[in-house]
Parts: C-alpha cells; structure tokens; sequence
C-alpha cells in the first residue's frame, strides 16, 4: 500500500507536468483501481434503467470513506470537491491536491463562494467535477441532509446533477461496516480496518441525471438526497432486520 502511494507521487511529481489532460485521467484511473485491488476491495458497477451517462454534469455521491474518491475514479477521472483537512493527511493529502482536489475550509462563506465560482468554470472547461453533499462521511445505512450551496454550480453552468449511490458489501452481500470513516477514526485506522476487513465489494449504481432548469438548489439537493437514499434503502432495511 505504502509502495503503491510512493509510486502515484512519484508519477504525480514527475510525469504530470508533461501529461495532458487525457494522459491524466488515464494514469489517475489505472492508479485508482490498483489501489481499489490492493485494499482488497472488488468493484460492482450498476446502472439503473434510463440512467445513461451525461456529459457535462455535476457528479455527486453519498459519503462513507476516504476510499469513495479511488472507487469513482476507477470508474472515470474527477475532480473531486473535498473537506481541507485531507489535505494533511499522510501521503494521500497531497497526492489529492496534485491530481486536482479542490479543499474546502468548513464554514466558510467566502470560501463556498470561491468554490463555486471555479467549479461553473471547470464544468464549463470540460472537466468532471464531483463532490459529497453530505459534507463529512456516514455510516452505512445512513445518508445525511445534503448542503445546498455547491449545487448552485449545476444551475449556473446549466448542466443537470449526475447522482451516484455508493455502498460496501461482504461476501454474505450485507453492508460491510470496516468500510465506515466515521467519529474519532483517523485515516491510517481506518486503512488498517479495510485491509483487515477479509475482502469487500464496493458497489458503485449510476442514477438518472436530475434536470437543473428552473431548479433552486434548496430543491435539487432535496431531489438528489431522496433519489440516493432510495436507491440505498433495500439494503438498508434488509441490514436493519437482519440485525434486529
């Protein structure tokens, strides 16, 4: 794990000044999904009916782990919208600010703004923007109120949201809980947790896009947190029970 980290930065450092954007997200892929494998963890892509890709879009997705950005990179490259404090994070916190994370500082209203206005310009430059509207991870089987104001982007660029719901499963297919980052875990507990975990499946579900026009962001992040939710709540239930 630790050589696969030194060897993304190695590239990052090296190779990135000289790459394009498309040489980019190539490497950013392939590096991701090696990693994926090294944790153990397989991936299971879905897709529910009418849920075709669109492009331009704004990606979101509910939040459980640190391990979320590598999942939905093996799927495509992002840029991804992340809390500040990964950015002192061993290793991955710069290696995330490399590959193009935007950090932003809890609250903050001047800084939501400026975040903002580079994700209208980044959506409009062609770019995959993705973020967590939760704001900070939760258990499995839980999804938080999503915050509004970064969906203001999707409007202003006039692109729709592309929602995703993301969840880790073992080999019994139940919610796999050495996935969760939560409360006063810090980030090498919760690696040590995954690759203790005896192997998961990250199983990653496209949902149809949710149309912008007309939308005020109050609205759409409502819309997108009840689709996720949705889309999440057979398994959820069904964990419920089983424990009960």
């Amino acid at each position: 794990m630790v050589l696969h980290l030194l060897i993304g930065l190695g590239k990052v450092a090296l190779l990135f000044p000289f790459l394009g954007a498309a040489g980019r997200e190539q490497r950013v892929q392939r590096w991701s999904r090696q990693l994926v494998g090294i944790c153990g963890v397989r991936m299971r892509f879905d897709q529910t009916q009418q849920a075709a890709p669109v492009s331009p879009a704004l990606i979101i997705c509910n939040h459980i782990s640190w391990l979320d950005i590598f999942v939905i990179n093996t799927l495509h490259s992002c840029r991804f919208v992340a809390k500040s404090d990964i950015r002192s994070w061993p290793l991955i916190g710069w290696l995330c600010e490399h590959t193009g994370t935007i950090f932003i500082a809890r609250g903050r209203a001047r800084d939501v703004r400026r975040i903002y206005e580079g994700l209208v310009k980044s959506i409009h430059d062609g770019e995959r923007v993705a973020f967590f509207p939760e704001g900070t991870t939760a258990p499995q089987g839980t999804v938080l109120p999503f915050h509004a104001n970064l969906f203001e982007a999707a409007i202003e660029a006039e692109v729709p949201v592309q929602p995703y719901a993301i969840r880790y499963l073992d080999a019994d297919g139940q919610l796999h809980d050495a996935a969760d980052f939560v409360g006063d875990m810090n980030f090498v507990q919760s690696v040590i947790a995954i690759m203790n975990s005896g192997g998961m499946t990250a199983e990653l579900i496209r949902l149809p896009p949710i149309s912008t026009m007309g939308a005020h962001r109050r609205e759409l992040a409502q819309v997108a947190h009840d689709t996720i939710a949705g889309a999440l709540a057979p398994q959820s239930q069904l964990q419920q029970r089983k424990v009960g």
